[in-house]
């Protein structure tokens, strides 16, 4: 390959690196937000518990199948018999059932028992609805829940958004201040090696640049952090963000629009509601454990035995050790029943469960309405907010006039030696106040609308300006 065409293919893989790393993805905030919905810690948490209650509405459903158990056992040993009460406590019993004996023998045989049971409450006064009602309102109260961390966490993020365009904003006046101040400099020490001015100007000149700097430093620093709040709320690692700039172009035009939902459907008034239904379904749930359970049961019982019907006293010779004969059941029995369990003392205990629980509901009762005064006033001052926002934007094109000329003036006039270093220097620092004015003031009136998004509970009042 010749020398020319290699310094051209060089030059070509020159350009299209430098196009792609000159053309940095801009993340806008609808993106930032739907990030932090699908990463962020706490969101995917309140997923799972609005998942772990579906489950347990579909447990408190099956609830109410009837109990269904097979067994069986196979055994070997002696049944020597002896009359007499007996108490299996814990267990701590065997089951040797076999004529009492005139002594002690060790005959022993297989035996066998095979057994199905059923049983059903199938009336327990509405308990067994009301368990599923309760889960029910469980899986309200956390779905309400993920909604509401949802809205707020969107809130959180519009917010560091805003913030960390602001500082990056800030960064860029100072950095503009730190240039005029070398400028400024630069033109200073000239004019005092000519001794146009005053040696003391050069040091005032070097002052302002350091300040200039320091400050600078300050206002990345302030930038670093909200770009890590930012990262943290996105749930990504920390980086440096190339944000839309859309928020220094124009204001918002639904300042002054009314919310599309009612306060009451505002999504954490909502969660409180359901905790207050989840309370009072409790009431409902407590209330059934009144009344007694009514049961239908059934047992199905095959037996088999290795020892002869007539193995006692007589004959105690009546038995075999044949395994297949000793498990092979030649009884069966069977039983139906209906059955009812009423713990008189119930009603007792209930009626202060049930007591405690009316007065969590008061309490969680009184949460919501706490919620809702603050959500009121809150929605009262991001309308004050809005205002003085929108003031002090339309004033902020005023200063930056005045201040740019002020400026301008005062930088022609040192120049030209009619006007001294204090003077230019309080002009640089007019300049800079407008200039970090301007951009606080912008920030502000988005910051406004977003409040009155969160207090409203309509979170498209403000992202439906993208």
């Amino acid at each position: 390959m010749s020398g020319k065409k290699l310094n051209s293919l060089l030059w070509l893989l020159l350009m299209i690196f430098s196009t792609g790393f000159a053309k940095a993805q801009v993340i806008t905030l609808k993106d930032a937000v739907q990030t932090a919905l699908t990463n962020y810690g706490t969101i995917r948490a309140r997923a799972n518990y609005v998942q772990a209650s579906k489950a347990t509405v579909k447990q408190a459903s099956k609830d109410y199948l009837p109990d269904l158990s097979l067994s069986f056992q196979q055994d070997y040993g002696t049944v020597n018999g002896q009359t007499g009460p007996l108490y299996g406590y814990r267990g701590l019993s065997t089951a040797s059932s076999g004529p009492p004996l005139a002594e002690q023998n060790w005959n022993a045989a297989f035996g066998a028992l095979y057994l199905a049971n059923v049983n059903w409450d199938f009336f327990t006064f509405g308990r067994a609805k009301e368990k599923i009602q309760l889960s029910k309102a469980a899986v309200a109260r956390d779905e309400s829940d993920f909604q509401q961390e949802q809205f707020q966490h969107g809130i959180r993020v519009a917010a560091a958004y805003l913030n960390l365009l602001a500082a990056q904003r800030l960064t860029q006046s100072w950095q503009k201040n730190l240039d005029r101040a070398v400028t400024l400099q630069s033109v200073v020490v000239t004019r005092a090696r000519n001794g146009l001015n005053a040696g003391v100007d050069s040091s005032l000149a070097n002052a302002e640049v350091s300040n200039a700097r320091i400050a600078l430093t300050r206002s990345k620093d302030a930038e670093q952090e909200q770009a890590n709040i930012l990262a943290r709320f996105m749930g990504i690692p920390p980086q440096e963000f190339l944000l839309d700039s859309v928020f220094i172009a124009r204001i918002p035009t639904a300042l002054y629009a009314q919310a599309a939902t009612s306060q009451e459907q505002h999504p954490v008034l909502q969660f409180y509601q359901r905790r207050i239904d989840l309370s009072k379904e409790q009431v409902s749930y407590f209330k059934t454990f009144n009344y007694p359970t009514f049961s239908l049961f059934g047992v199905f019982q095959g037996r088999g035995s290795g020892f002869d019907y007539d193995y006692g006293a007589q004959d105690s010779k009546g038995f075999t050790r044949s395994f297949g004969k000793g498990i092979d059941p030649v009884r069966a029995n069977y039983l139906l029943g209906v059955g009812m369990v009423w713990n008189l003392t119930n009603p007792l205990r209930i009626h202060e469960q049930v007591a405690s629980q009316k007065f969590i509901s008061k309490a969680l009762q009184d949460e919501y309405e706490l919620v809702d005064q603050q959500l009121r006033a809150q929605l009262a001052l991001a309308d004050n907010k809005i205002r003085n926002a929108v003031d002090n934007y339309r004033e902020v094109p005023v200063q930056i006039k005045a201040a740019s000329d002020a400026y301008l003036q005062k930088t022609v006039l040192y120049r030209n030696g009619l006007t001294n270093m204090v003077d230019i220097t309080q002009a640089l620092y007019a300049l800079n106040r407008a200039e970090t004015d301007r951009d606080i003031a912008y920030s502000n009136v988005w910051q406004a609308l977003l409040l009155k998004a969160a207090a409203s509970g309509d979170f498209g009042l403000f992202m439906n300006e993208f």
